[in-house]
């Protein structure tokens, strides 16, 4: 059996090498061509348009697709009408829930079963692996399986239950993330003010990185963003957002829960628009380590 992949983005890409790599048949699809020949040098088969693409997968045919939320749509507009009933989609992005659950509506109609997965490990896990949280059917996410548990680190996967429930988690994960790295920068926005003038933000990261209760990830991006730039003087406090840590924050609100810390660390983003700390520069560049997403330099545009 084999998997097809539809965008061969940050994420994609790595999650296609992978799949190959565990000796399993991927087709590979880009509208960009150079990221697709790039796979297919280490094993994957490549398309170049999705004709070619849906007319290389095996029945019933399994389809991730791996763009950005914004672009899922499209990219169901073109591929649906070339699927056939009992063909499997699998929504691999960070889309809003909501749009999730309609989107399974409308699939349903047409007899093709849908997936969503929730991916998180951000770039290191193009080595060791990737964390993957699937809401769908049981035996759906059966035949999807194989492909999955050969993307992901040693027990890094989960059927969360449902359509839905896979991008459900991967939203309130995202929130918890929000939250950890608004902790991580506020404390560093201390030492940055406090009494000791001379204390070296590299040492102290990598200190806490062996043996400390805060030790972690993103502790670890810290550390490899201070090694870049020992007071992160080069960039702009900018902090970019995604939507999911709104989406969760909408969400608590529905369901009354107490949503403090996350939803600071979701308005301070907002903030940090218009003003510029160690604080801010911190999470913009640990977002920026675990995720390439960029930060803004000082007097330029943002870094892509």
């Amino acid at each position: 059996m084999k998997i097809g992949f539809i965008g061969l983005g940050k994420m994609g890409k790595n999650m296609v090498l992978r799949i190959a790599k565990a000796g399993k048949k991927v087709v590979a699809y880009n509208r960009h061509p150079e990221p697709v020949k790039e796979v297919m040098k280490a094993g994957a088969e490549g398309a170049f348009s999705l004709k070619e693409f849906v007319s290389k997968l095996d029945s019933p045919k399994i389809v991730w697709v791996m763009v950005t939320s914004s672009a899922v749509d499209e990219i169901f507009e073109e591929l649906v009408p070339l699927l056939s009933k009992g063909d499997i989609i699998v929504d691999g992005g960070n889309s809003n829930y909501h749009l999730t659950l309609a989107r399974n509506e409308m699939l349903k109609k047409k007899g093709i079963n849908f997936m969503d997965a929730g991916v998180s490990g951000g770039l290191v896990a193009a080595k060791l692996g990737y964390c993957i949280m699937a809401g769908g059917d049981k035996e759906v996410f059966k035949k999807v399986e194989p492909f999955i548990k050969a993307a992901s680190v040693s027990e890094g996967y989960l059927h969360t239950g449902p359509v839905g429930s896979g991008h459900y988690v991967k939203m309130i994960h995202n929130a918890i993330e929000y939250g950890m790295m608004q902790a991580i920068g506020e404390g560093f926005e201390l030492l940055e003010k406090g009494p000791y003038k001379d204390l070296d933000y590299h040492k102290i990261s990598h200190l806490w990185n062996n043996g400390s209760i805060v030790r972690g990830l993103l502790m670890e991006m810290t550390e490899s963003a201070f090694s870049k730039d020992s007071k992160l003087s080069k960039i702009s406090g900018y902090i970019a957002d995604n939507g999911e840590g709104k989406w969760a924050v909408q969400e608590a609100m529905d369901f009354n829960v107490p949503f403090a810390v996350n939803s600071f660390a979701l308005f301070e983003r907002y903030r940090s628009r218009e003003n510029d700390t160690m604080s801010d520069k911190l999470v913009a560049a640990i977002r920026d380590e675990f995720g390439g997403h960029g930060v803004k330099s000082k007097g330029k545009g943002k870094k892509d």
